[in-house]
């Protein structure tokens, strides 16, 4: 079943450029019966493997910018500790409600992001600089919290501020994951969040499944899969934001 999991998490991962942490992380807990804790944990090293398979599978396609990603990930694996430390306090029911609202907001983000025009204006190298600092510390923290790889917040960033295309925004997102999410499951594996049991299927299933939706994503429409992805997570996020102390 991990195997699976880790499939279906690489494909849509590969497709959308996301990590896949916000389709494991519910399968794990509703189908596998772990714990929110180390379903973050466990999430975020399969989703070094998404980024690894991902990143050079759009590479090879010209879909990388080295440059962007570089600054991305000296941000983020600097925050990717803190937000991975942070669940270490939190209650597993106020971990559910952070994350059945992070599952509201992607898939929000999701569905309208077809409407959004980046912003036309060339923008100066030391701004953009700045924008993608920002934005990669941002991303390591909600990474490291929410053990998913951050491209719903790169991916946006880079086509609607900075103008970059869909594609060559997702395979950089990818690429960041490598680090960020190696410094975040490095820390939840000290925490004990990590099923070590689970690791070898879920990275087996991701590396599959991750260089097949990187190879559609440059031949196909992914409008009809991100809707029913959008659908998925807002009924998972029923269950979350309903979560209750013990």
């Amino acid at each position: 079943m991990s195997s699976v999991i880790g499939l279906l998490a690489g494909l849509l991962g590969g497709l959308v450029g996301l990590g896949g942490g916000v389709l494991m992380i519910p399968l794990m807990v509703e189908l596998l019966k772990v714990r929110q804790h180390q379903a973050h944990g466990t999430s975020l090293v399969a989703i070094v493997f998404t980024g690894l398979s991902g990143s050079v599978a759009y590479s090879l396609k010209g879909s990388v910018n080295f440059f962007d990603a570089l600054v991305l990930a000296c941000t983020a694996i600097l925050t990717a500790n803190w937000g991975a430390k942070l669940t270490a306090v939190l209650p597993e029911w106020k971990l559910k409600r952070s994350f059945g609202a992070l599952l509201v907001f992607v898939a929000i983000l999701l569905v309208v992001k077809p409407y959004f025009h980046h912003l036309p204006a060339e923008i100066d190298i030391s701004v953009k600089i700045i924008v993608l600092a920002v934005t990669g510390a941002l991303t390591g923290f909600l990474s490291g919290m929410m053990g998913v790889g951050g491209g719903l917040i790169m991916v946006p960033v880079m086509v609607l501020l900075l103008g970059m295309k869909q594609h060559t925004a997702q395979g950089t997102s990818l690429l960041v994951m490598v680090p960020t999410g190696a410094v975040g499951a490095w820390t939840h594996w000290k925490l004990g969040h990590v099923e070590l049991k689970l690791v070898p299927g879920m990275i087996f299933g991701v590396l599959i499944g991750t260089a097949l939706g990187a190879k559609f994503a440059h031949s196909l429409s992914d409008w009809h899969l991100r809707v029913l992805f959008a659908i998925f997570m807002l009924a998972m996020s029923v269950r979350y934001l309903g979560a209750k102390p013990n």
